[in-house]
């Protein structure tokens, strides 16, 4: 790599605050906030909306549609579909 174009490649801790998971990683993300990790040091922390722990693909809880609404209003729009 040629120094001095690359991004500072470091620890950082990515946080679900839904779920209340939180993992040290190394990334080129930055973040003005901070947070104390358990084995005492300090590192930029990333709130993320979606993680492992709360993905539904991952945790097996699927959520509940409101498909009736959906087809209903489909069929509003665009009709039946049948001649």
């Amino acid at each position: 790599m040629k120094p001095g174009i690359h991004p500072d490649y470091r620890p950082v801790v990515f946080r679900d605050r839904s779920a209340g998971f939180a993992f040290l990683t190394r990334s080129t993300a930055t973040s003005d906030t901070t947070i104390e990790w358990t084995d005492g040091n300090t590192y930029p922390v990333i709130d993320v909306d979606v993680s492992s722990a709360s993905h539904p693909f991952y945790t097996g809880r699927s959520r509940v549609l409101d498909t009736a609404g959906r087809v209903e209003q489909f069929r509003r729009r665009y009709g039946t579909g049948r001649a």
